[in-house]
């Protein structure tokens, strides 16, 4: 039998059909494992990552726990990093949802890394899109060099900003990066009603910027939510890092050895 011959082409074509089904049966690998009873349709959905100041994760981890809302899920994904908080010895979901009457709110510990912002950002929106959420709402950080804690806006539509108009300052030039901007981004793609807070911060956990942006939700979503114990941790960690600085500007003043006779491993 030549390689030409009509036996051999035929067996030839029946291998090609069968990895062609062996193929058609395989299911591309996920990018995000999202394990979540059902969220209420036409409600609204509040984001909640780790970036400067920590303010998202802050806010919303303060509302839930404030307010009882239940866990009904977790998000999980090949790209996160393995890390895992604890609390009292007990091992918390990295990517928690949370739900409350008509308030879904997805809160997390890890930081997303920028090179996987859209991978992670286009599975969860088109996860949340099917419930039909009325508007979508991600908190983040934006460091300046003013001591206020104000909160700036942004919305996805010229019609979403008299949503927030009134409660923030709208920015009006400028660039979001990071995982929030990817979530505007990919609501403002699928016609999804899109809310941006930035909360004014510095590069360093500060509930006191996450208090602004809670009495925003306050205003949004008549929360009702008391930002004062907030206010109170934030002048604890303000405490504790001034203390701090002053230590290392003592050590730094009393290390008069010469640094040319340092040797340097690394």
């Amino acid at each position: 039998m030549t390689a030409d011959s009509p036996e051999c082409c035929d067996r030839i074509l029946h291998r090609l059909e069968s990895v062609h089904e062996d193929l058609g049966d395989m299911k591309p690998r996920k990018d995000l494992t999202i394990t979540s009873k059902p969220l209420p349709e036409n409600g609204a959905v509040l984001l909640g990552f780790p970036g400067s100041g920590l303010v998202g994760t802050i806010a919303l981890q303060y509302m839930v726990d404030q307010l009882e809302f239940e866990q009904v899920g977790s998000i999980t994904s090949r790209y996160f990093p393995p890390l895992a908080m604890m609390n009292k010895g007990i091992i918390n979901d990295p990517v928690r949802i949370y739900q409350k009457n008509d308030i879904a709110a997805v809160v997390a510990d890890i930081p997303i890394h920028p090179t996987i912002c859209y991978e992670i950002s286009n599975s969860m929106i088109e996860w949340i899109a099917k419930t039909k959420p009325r508007e979508v709402l991600t908190i983040a950080g934006i460091i300046t060099n003013e001591p206020e804690k104000r909160v700036f806006g942004v919305a996805t539509t010229p019609d979403a900003l008299p949503r927030i108009q009134e409660h923030t300052l709208l920015l009006p030039i400028g660039s979001i990066s990071g995982i929030a901007s990817s979530i505007l981004t990919e609501c403002k793609i699928r016609g999804i009603t899109g809310l941006g807070l930035l909360g004014e911060t510095v590069n360093a956990p500060d509930p006191r910027a996450s208090a602004a942006t809670i009495e925003v939700l306050n205003k949004l979503y008549n929360l009702g939510l008391d930002t004062q114990p907030l206010i109170e941790q934030a002048v604890e960690i303000e405490q504790s890092m001034g203390k701090l600085a002053e230590e290392v500007q003592q050590s730094a003043e009393s290390d008069t050895s010469p640094k040319k006779d340092l040797i340097m491993y690394g």
